[in-house]
């Protein structure tokens, strides 16, 4: 196999893993994996949230990925590659940027990131799981469609809204003190 082969099915499976990640999310997470992924949704001062057990689960599954892959079908290897690759830029977009899960505060002032940021902010801004938009962890929607989505659903449903930015991003703001 030559090297341009895998380096594609690592980039076609980076690709494609922020599409699945986005469907985990909204229709797993935010559906019947409610249970793990309430503790990312209300704020706390503890290190590890249960939501983190599905990093666990999907780290299991690329390492079962990597075994079948060295020892089975090659393939598989380079996309369990393409899911690790997928895995590190979601632990720096969302767990480092957006929630400051690491020692040190950086808010973007322009550009991409701060589209990335103010995006999942506004998933943060609804109370519960029902009504949230942008799903994506490396991929943000335009601003502006998703405050006009935000305001869609909170006519169209009964949504308890945070009050404030702050009051929404409480649990981001207590990441931020830790070490």
């Amino acid at each position: 196999m030559s090297w341009f082969i895998p380096v594609l099915i690592v980039l076609a499976t980076v690709a494609f893993m922020e599409f699945f990640s986005w469907w985990v999310h909204k229709y797993v997470m935010h559906g019947w994996g409610w249970g793990w992924h309430r503790s990312h949704h209300e704020p706390h001062n503890d290190a590890l949230e249960k939501n983190d057990l599905f990093v666990v689960v999907f780290s299991g599954l690329s390492i079962l990925m990597f075994w079948i892959g060295a020892n089975l079908w090659t393939p598989l290897f380079w996309v369990a590659t393409g899911t690790t690759v997928y895995g590190v830029l979601y632990f720096l977009a969302h767990d480092g940027l957006v929630h400051q899960r690491w020692p040190f505060r950086y808010v973007p002032k322009s550009g991409y990131l701060k589209r990335l940021y103010q995006a999942h902010r506004l998933h943060h801004a609804v109370k519960g799981k029902d009504g949230c938009v942008s799903f994506g962890f490396v991929w943000a929607p335009p601003i502006g469609a998703l405050k006009e989505q935000l305001k869609r659903n909170r006519d169209a449903m009964t949504l308890q809204m945070y009050e404030s930015e702050e009051e929404a991003l409480g649990s981001v703001q207590a990441d931020s003190g830790r070490s």
